[in-house]
This record gives structure tokens, C-alpha cells and sequence, in this order.
């Protein structure tokens, strides 16, 4: 008998490396392919909670948020071929959002390999343009040095996924090897240089603005950053879904660079002479398609601030490359000198008059005041509560009208991904169990991971739920009727009973058709014991804060004349 302490089999090897990695929490749907790493949890359970799902888009979604609130990779297992393909809902997030995660899926056998195996994937082909790395351990005397590499990989430079095929066979077999460390994220620091450039570069600005957003930020790096907007009175803007990096009653802040930005910070966009982007990729929805900015240099003068190499000078070119982690940015800005006489001041100034016309609620159709209804939860909500959505038209309210206090308390895809409400709400209360979550669906959104709320139930997390029912997929019908005007085809949905369903679930259920309900029924549903859902029927023509249906309808008319 072998009694070297090291001898083990590598499910153990793994779930050991695991450990060490710091790995508390991990998302799964079970599945025949890797039942003997199951088995090595089962020996750790008082160390790495297993939250079993119900749909491995769910699950991966799951480890998405929670990499995002944690900074730590969230950790995912799934089978192969169906399993793996459903959780790549949550990697392409992962990669889109810059949140890192470590997928490990069950493979086939290696002596099965290239038969076309019962589910069998080449992961390496599969995920290759969804992921930072992605390779298949052969031998288990290599899981501590590629799940090492893996950890460091994920949450290196711009933090990320990364995915790992463990085959059937390599689990089971047994391996003598010394164990890794607990990895450490490597980032770089800006270039004293570059720091010098930036100060004289603000020195000489008329019209400067910030554009923050990304990953990799904590909460001293926020209070730092903050520090560096509050000595030289810059006005910040957050980019698509990172409202929580600002406190958005902050004076400097002046409002969301996202999809339904507010026109008069779409136009002080354009006046800017110089822009400063920390931490954000300039995507199609800060960009506006591409279009806001010139390509490759624009008008502005532009300070690319980013963790990952590969985003700096991608599209635009900038004028000052910073190629750094966001703590390192912020302790370095936090430290520049002022100029003495900043012109700047009423600009700041006028930009936060714009954002506080903006947040102010115009008039809606129909009984339900969707705006009214998120401002109230504002007010009602402690600074600490965590608002989840997926995608849609109705998340435009909550991005437009909900003001985020601090970090982390924003859960949303930058991807666009639909489904991401329910799962990344099961995430933030496991995450942060103290804290009051509340997750928004459309109803089309709310169907496609919607199942999840059976994984609330079972880990009996109290989140409240808000399905927006309009009988419709919102945003698809919002560009039909823009481009093909009156002509509705593949948008229109029969829904369930929402508050039906989610009490056939054992969650509490209610329907609101008033903005009058909304607050006695979010009262009942906070002193409930476990998860609750709310479905609020919303006016179809009202298919955004900006616009309805028929105006909508009348322009594409006329456009077609």
C-alpha cells in the first residue's frame, strides 16, 4: 500500500488544488462524466459549499456573478457535450463583463477521444474565441500546475474565463505530486511616464471628462479614484452597466454611458476635449456603434486607462496608453497635483444639472409607473442592496432611474445575455447572504433561466424577484417597429401566471397592476421567510422611458415614405 500523503486520485488532486485556491462556493449542474470529483467533495463539504442548479446556463451565470462581486474566479462544473454547451451562456458574460471564472467540464474517456464519444466536444475548438485559455488535463500530475496557471490566468490583466476538460479517466487515476500555492493576480502599475502625461494633459484641458468602468476594482481603489475626481473636479460618467463604481448622487458624476443615454451626455461626449477611459472598453454600446468617436484616432484627445493589453488601441488610438490594474491607477491618480486653477468647474457643474433633469420621471402610460416604482426602491433600500437584471427594454428604468451608492450592488451583463436576473441574484445572496437582493426579469428574459428560482427554494435564499410582464420581447419589438413599422412578427408572448408559477415553486406570489400595489406588495414580500416574486403588468406602448410603440410606429412610417 502506498502511503505517501501525496498519493491521490486526481478528482482529489483537484479538489485539493481548489482548496488552496481559496475556493469556497461551487456552482454545478451533476453529471456522469466527472462523478468521481462528486465523490472528492463530498470529503470537503464543510469547506466548499455545492450549489447544485437546475440548468447549466444557470450555473455558469451563477459563477459569473459571483467572480464579479467577489474578484475571485467563480468556480463552475458541468458534464460534456449538452452540459458544456449550455454553460456557454455564462462564459461568454464572463468574457464580455471581464469576470473571472474557471469552467471545468467532465470529458470523455482518453481512449474515447476523436470517436465521437458518447457527448463528445473538442473544448479547445469550442471555447476558443469565448475564453482566455482553454486546454484538457491528460495527466493528473499536471492539475496543480495548470490549475494554478488557470486561477493566475483568470485573474490576470483583464480578469476573464477560463475552461478546463478533465476527462472521465483522469479523474480516477492516481498521481504522487506536491501540491501549488495559493495564486496571486498579477497586474501591472503605470509607467511613472504615463502619470506625468496625464497631469499635463488635464493641466491644459477645457472640457475634460471620465469614462469609468471595467473590472478588477475593490473598494479602496473606489475611494482612491474618488479622491483623484474630487481634486481635480471631474465629471464621470459610468459606462454600461457599472453604475455601482460611483455613487451616483455624487456631484462629479453626471450619468450612464450605456444603451438610452440621456442626450445631453451623448452631446457633452462630443464636447470633450479630452477623455479619459479608465478601465472600460470602448465597445459598440459606449461608442454608440462606432460611430461617436472617429476611427482610429479621435477628435478628442484620449487616455486609455485598461488592464488587459490587448484593449489598448484596439479601435481607437489613444493619445496615452495606460496599461495597468485599476488599484494601481487609482493610487497613482489619487497622488497627482491639481492645477492651481481648474477652469473646468462649471462644466463639471452643468453636467450634474443634465443628469438631475434626466433621473426626473416623465410621464408614463397606462396604471403602472414603471420609473416611480424603481425611484421608490431607491429611497426604500438601504445602500448596501444588491439589484440584479438580464436584458431588455425594461432594464432601462432600473439603469436610468435606481441610484446605486456603492460597490458592489450592480448586477447586469454588458453582454446583452438574457436569463442573467434569476441566477445572478442566487449568486449575490449566497455571496452576501446580510444584504437584501432584488433581481429584475422581462418576462421573455425571465423564461429563458427562470427555472433557477428552484435553486432559491432549495437553498431556502430570500431574494425578491420582479417580473415586468408586457407581453412581448421588448427590445426586438422596439427595432421592428422603428425599421419594419406595423408589421409585428416573432416578438409577440403568451405568458404564464407569473405569481401562479413562482407558488408552485414554494416562492411567495403577487400581481401588481397599479404603481399604488408595488410598495404594500415589495413590504410583504421583504417580511417573507424565503424567496418571493413580484409581476408587475406594464403598458405594452410603453416600451421605454424615452419612447412608445406607436410614436415609434408613426416614425417608421414616415421614414419608409
Amino acid at each position: 500500500m502506498n502511503k505517501n500523503p501525496n498519493f491521490r486520485t486526481g478528482a482529489q488532486i483537484l479538489v485539493d488544488q481548489l482548496r488552496i485556491h481559496g475556493t469556497d462556493t461551487i456552482f454545478c449542474v451533476p453529471g456522469e462524466s466527472y462523478l468521481a470529483t462528486l465523490d472528492a467533495l463530498y470529503d470537503v463539504q464543510n469547506d466548499i459549499k455545492l450549489v447544485v442548479c437546475r440548468q447549466e446556463g444557470g450555473a455558469s451565470y451563477m459563477a459569473e456573478a459571483y467572480g464579479k462581486l467577489t474578484g475571485k474566479p467563480g468556480i463552475c462544473f458541468v458534464t460534456r457535450g449538452p452540459g458544456a454547451t449550455n454553460a456557454s451562456l455564462g462564459i461568454h458574460t464572463s468574457y464580455q463583463d471581464s469576470s473571472p471564472v474557471i469552467l471545468l467540464i467532465g470529458q470523455v474517456a482518453r481512449s474515447m477521444v476523436d470517436r465521437e464519444a458518447f457527448q463528445e466536444v473538442n473544448f479547445r475548438e469550442m471555447y476558443a474565441p469565448l475564453a482566455k485559455w482553454v486546454t484538457q488535463i491528460d495527466n493528473p500530475n499536471r492539475i496543480p500546475e495548470i490549475l494554478s496557471r488557470a486561477f493566475h490566468v483568470a485573474t490576470s490583466g483583464r480578469p476573464g474565463p477560463v475552461v478546463l476538460a478533465l476527462p472521465e479517466d483522469m479523474q480516477k487515476e492516481k498521481a504522487a505530486v506536491n501540491d501549488a500555492k495559493r495564486y496571486c493576480p498579477i497586474n501591472p502599475s503605470p509607467s511613472t511616464e504615463s502619470m506625468i502625461r496625464l497631469q499635463t494633459m488635464l493641466s491644459k484641458a477645457k472640457k475634460p471628462f471620465v469614462i469609468l468602468g471595467g473590472s478588477g476594482w475593490t473598494k479602496d481603489a473606489l475611494e482612491n479614484f474618488k479622491a483623484f475626481i474630487e481634486n481635480f473636479n471631474l465629471p464621470v460618467g459610468a459606462a454600461f452597466r457599472r453604475q455601482d463604481l460611483i455613487d451616483n448622487r455624487h456631484s462629479n458624476y453626471a450619468g450612464d454611458v450605456g444603451l438610452g443615454i440621456s442626450p445631453t451626455l451623448a452631446k457633452r461626449l462630443q464636447e470633450t476635449d479630452l477623455l479619459l477611459v479608465v478601465g472600460a472598453q470602448l465597445t459598440e454600446i459606449i461608442t454608440d456603434g462606432y460611430e461617436r468617436f472617429s476611427i482610429p484616432c479621435p477628435s478628442q484627445t484620449l487616455v486609455h486607462v485598461a488592464a488587459g493589453l490587448e484593449d489598448l488601441a484596439r479601435v481607437y488610438q489613444p493619445e496615452v496608453a495606460i496599461h495597468t490594474g485599476m488599484p494601481h491607477f487609482a493610487d497613482a491618480a489619487m497622488r497627482l497635483d491639481p492645477p492651481n486653477n481648474i477652469t473646468w468647474s462649471s462644466w463639471t457643474k452643468a453636467a450634474r444639472v443634465d443628469q438631475d433633469k434626466n433621473i426626473r420621471l416623465p410621464k408614463m402610460k397606462g396604471q403602472v409607473d414603471l420609473g416611480s416604482i424603481v425611484q421608490w426602491l431607491g429611497n426604500r433600500l438601504d445602500d448596501d442592496a444588491i439589484i440584479t437584471n438580464g436584458a431588455g427594454n425594461f432594464s432601462n428604468w432600473v439603469h436610468r432611474f435606481y441610484p446605486y451608492r456603492s460597490y458592489p450592488t450592480e448586477l447586469a451583463p454588458q453582454s446583452g445575455s438574457m436569463g442573467y436576473g434569476v441566477p445572478s441574484a442566487i449568486a449575490a445572496k449566497i455571496v452576501f447572504p446580510e444584504r437584501i437582493v432584488v433581481s429584475f426579469n422581462g418576462d421573455g428574459d425571465f423564461l429563458m433561466c427562470g427555472q433557477e428560482i428552484a435553486t432559491a427554494r432549495q437553498y431556502n435564499l430570500p431574494i425578491i424577484f420582479i417580473v415586468i410582464n408586457n407581453e412581448t420581447y421588448g427590445t426586438i419589438r422596439m427595432h421592428q417597429e422603428k425599421f419594419y413599422p406595423g408589421r409585428v412578427s416573432g416578438t409577440d408572448l403568451i405568458n404564464p401566471d407569473f405569481a401562479a408559477l413562482a407558488m408552485a415553486y414554494g416562492l411567495r406570489g403577487e400581481i401588481v397592476t397599479t404603481t399604488e400595489m408595488f410598495a404594500p406588495a415589495f413590504e410583504r414580500a421583504l417580511k417573507f421567510s424565503g424567496a418571493a416574486m413580484i409581476e408587475v403588468r406594464i403598458d405594452q406602448d410603453q416600451i421605454s422611458p424615452r419612447s412608445t410603440l406607436s410614436e415609434l410606429r408613426e416614425l417608421g412610417s414616415k421614414a419608409l415614405k
